[in-house]
């Protein structure tokens, strides 16, 4: 049996193969330059924040889980608009980009607090 820290570290995997992946669409595959800066920004995001949440995939703890789950809420958020705004040429998605912003800001405030002696020590 494998224990929750291990399908932590198979998304985060997931996320930043995934990240290049359309970094490399943006890259090589879209011509509008406008387009292309946004989803390679949106890529380069997914896969630092792939790299973050592997850093914490194994954090006991209730503020690591919610950092965690702040991170891919925010990847989805954040990159997949973007994605389906430039990609999937759907404009309005657009407008879930802050809510992803934001859920990325707190994950990182919630992965330090974490970190925090004694903080949510209570295991996951």
């Amino acid at each position: 049996m494998h224990s929750p820290a291990h399908g932590w570290r198979v998304a985060a995997g997931l996320l930043g193969l995934t990240g290049v992946a359309i970094g490399a669409v943006a890259a090589h595959a879209l011509a509008d330059l406008h387009a292309a800066v946004v989803v390679e920004r949106a890529s380069l995001y997914q896969i630092l924040h792939a790299l973050a949440l592997l850093a914490i995939a194994s954090q006991p703890g209730r503020l690591a889980l919610a950092a965690r789950c702040a991170f891919v809420t925010g990847i989805a958020l954040f990159c997949g608009s973007l994605y389906l705004r430039y990609l999937g040429g759907w404009p309005s998605a657009g407008a879930l980009a802050p809510y992803g912003g934001t859920a990325l800001m707190a994950g990182w405030l919630l992965a330090g607090l974490a970190r925090w002696p004694g903080a949510g020590a209570r295991p996951n």
